[in-house]
């Protein structure tokens, strides 16, 4: 599918290829992985010809479809499904062409269009769309309402959908919560092309991809099998790499012995000779190199205080509004690793604000040490970082006291090299900035530490250290991530944040990945129905008596049963295969197959917000 052969590539003062070679296998779905800066995006943008090559070749087949995620989709008026269905770049034009095509055409686009299984379209883009977290509801806004988050989850969808021969994702995880990178792992392994995919992200490529292609060094290593089999693969290759330099230089300095000890004597200077010949010829092996990490410094308290940490009876917390979260009755001891599990929306970031005390509750009582120090690390202090700061000027103000020296050598234990320290902000990479805050935020020993999305600028030997480092310290944690490794290896309690409460989970990372799969898979099942509705807490109450309320849930239900009735008889009537013998008949089938999809679509949206506010209503009573 993709042939990379002896790639160049020389760009901003070093060289990022140098002769490298590879070829993919079409179908396969191959992990991209390298230290961060080592030029897997920049490979992306050979292949999409975006740069240019200065020496080797990229070839695929010219009619092959390549996609990938590069920005958010636009903030236009355009629907959200009508999006992702436009993806389908063929799908549209012939939608577009049967408006005015003649009679004697509508047969072959008819055609053409059941070929490419067309009338599946809304249902699929639907399926991925619910995947990454869009509800129901979400299908019919139009796209200037979503966040810059959200249009990026849509370009993914769109990518998905249009289904590329060729599919490029760059770190496709780093815009998910947990629940959509399950479902985005799932959904790799059942591609049908081939994918390229940058990630970190160590469960993704343990259990989505077919290989992995390793970038160091300027060379391009095929390894078959997931991660855990290329760090095998690759232990063993260094291992005999070392061997095999052994062996040769220990041959080397045994002929070169006897060269420095006869080249003199007359009756030994020929074997002398041959023995330099045979020197010169003996095989170079490069040194061996582990690519080694910085640790992070994540110093644990001094004096452990009494448990508990914090109690939560009966807590509220919101924005002034309906309250985000109630019903909070927990506890957090001195020694907890928490993770939080949830959707995106469901109030984790909420919770970790209350904890960290940056967020008034309204209701309820904190039972807090007054003695506690927290640190707090979450993605938008990498957002708020001045770019004209620079990791000197900020560890001077942290360490006011201190020497010029002693600043220097805190820098360089956070792994912050010498040519770094004096670097501006907008000049250290993604990973770098992640790598100083979370160094930071733990400077002062804090009895708890919260983490909201700390990897997503590390990689995963970075992940590693961190994980390392989180389970050397004595402290408490509270973990929110996408990183499904990392919550398995440090977090020994899961709490789930749901239906606008915070709850125990009963189960581990296992147990949560089947139950959010399961859930997709049964509202795949299951067209007709609509998701559960969002926390009440979300949506404020509403007023009156919720009689009315409860008959205009009943009446949408009716009309939801009716019209999923009314489509699954024109659904039969499309797999059968005597109204396609007769073109006019299909024609018109078809016409009617798609509005009664677009009013089960309504109805499916209508039924959705009388359950929501009805189900507000009642709790709220």
């Amino acid at each position: 599918m993709l042939r990379i052969h002896d790639l160049v590539f020389d760009a901003w003062g070093r060289r990022f290829f140098d002769q490298a070679t590879v070829s993919l296998p079409a179908g396969a779905k191959v992990g991209l992985v390298g230290r961060n800066g080592a030029g897997k995006s920049t490979l992306f943008r050979l292949i999409l010809g975006e740069l240019s090559a200065g020496g080797g070749e990229i070839d695929y087949p010219k009619a092959a479809r390549i996609a990938t995620v590069e920005q958010e989709h636009a903030a236009t008026p355009i629907p959200l499904l009508e999006t992702v269905l436009a993806a389908d770049l063929e799908r549209a034009a012939l939608l577009s062409e049967l408006e005015t095509a003649p009679p004697e055409r509508m047969g072959d686009i008819y055609g053409r269009l059941n070929e490419i299984d067309a009338d599946r379209a809304p249902s699929r883009a639907a399926e991925i769309l619910s995947g990454l977290g869009f509800s129901t509801e979400d299908l019919h806004r139009p796209m200037a309402e979503f966040s810059g988050g959200w249009r990026m989850r849509v370009a993914m969808a769109a990518a998905l959908f249009a289904e590329p021969d060729l599919l490029l994702l760059d770190e496709p995880t780093n815009y998910l919560d947990l629940e959509g990178a399950l479902w985005l792992e799932a959904r790799l392994r059942k591609y049908p092309h081939s994918a390229l995919i940058i990630s970190h992200d160590r469960e993704l490529l343990d259990h989505s991809v077919d290989a992995i292609l390793h970038l160091t060094e300027g060379k391009l290593d095929y390894y078959t099998g997931g991660y855990s089999s290329f760090e095998q693969q690759r232990a063993e290759k260094l291992r005999l790499q070392t061997a095999m330099r052994g062996k040769i230089e220990a041959k080397r300095a045994h002929m070169q012995t006897f060269v420095d000890r006869f080249r003199a004597s007359a009756t030994k200077a020929r074997q002398a000779q041959s023995r330099l010949k045979m020197i010169a010829k003996l095989e170079s092996v490069a040194p061996a190199v582990e690519e080694n990490v910085a640790p992070f410094l994540l110093p644990s308290p001094e004096r452990p205080l009494s448990p508990p940490l914090v109690r939560l009876e009966g807590v509220s917390v919101g924005y002034g509004g309906a309250p985000v979260l109630q019903r909070l009755n927990l506890r957090l001891d001195v020694d907890d690793r928490i993770g939080l599990l949830g959707v995106n929306g469901s109030g984790k970031s909420t919770f970790a604000r209350m904890i960290a005390g940056d967020l008034a509750t309204s209701g309820g009582q904190v039972h807090r040490d007054r003695r506690i120090k927290v640190g707090w690390f979450h993605q938008h202090q990498i957002e708020a970082m001045d770019g004209e700061d620079t990791p000197l000027s900020i560890i001077r103000r942290a360490m006011p006291e201190a020497s010029e020296a002693q600043r220097r050598s805190r820098l360089a234990r956070f792994g912050m090299t010498v040519d770094k320290v004096e670097t501006t902000v907008a000049n250290l990479s993604g990973g770098e900035r992640a790598r100083l805050l979370l160094n930071m935020v733990a400077m002062e020993r804090p009895h708890l530490l919260i983490l909201d999305e700390p990897t997503n600028h590390l990689d995963i030997d970075s992940r590693r250290a961190l994980t390392e480092a989180l389970n050397d310290y004595s402290g408490a944690v509270i973990l929110i991530t996408h990183d499904r490794s990392l919550m398995e290896m440090v977090a020994d309690r899961l709490w789930l944040v749901a239906d606008g409460t915070v709850k125990a989970f009963d189960g581990d990372m296992d147990d949560y990945a089947r139950f959010v799969l399961d859930r997709a898979r049964t509202a795949n099942r299951n067209p007709g129905k609509a998701p559960p509705p969002p926390p009440p807490a979300a949506t404020p109450p509403a007023r009156g008596p919720i009689g009315p309320l409860k008959r205009r849930l009943e009446a949408a239900e009716e009309a939801l049963a009716r019209e999923t009735k009314l489509f699954a008889e024109v659904d039969a009537l499309l797999a059968d295969p005597a109204v396609h013998a007769d073109p006019l008949k299909s024609a018109e089938v078809r016409k009617r197959h798609v509005r009664m999809l677009e009013r089960l679509a309504e109805a499916e949206a209508k039924w959705m917000e009388a359950a929501e506010v009805y189900e507000a209503a009642r709790v709220g009573a």
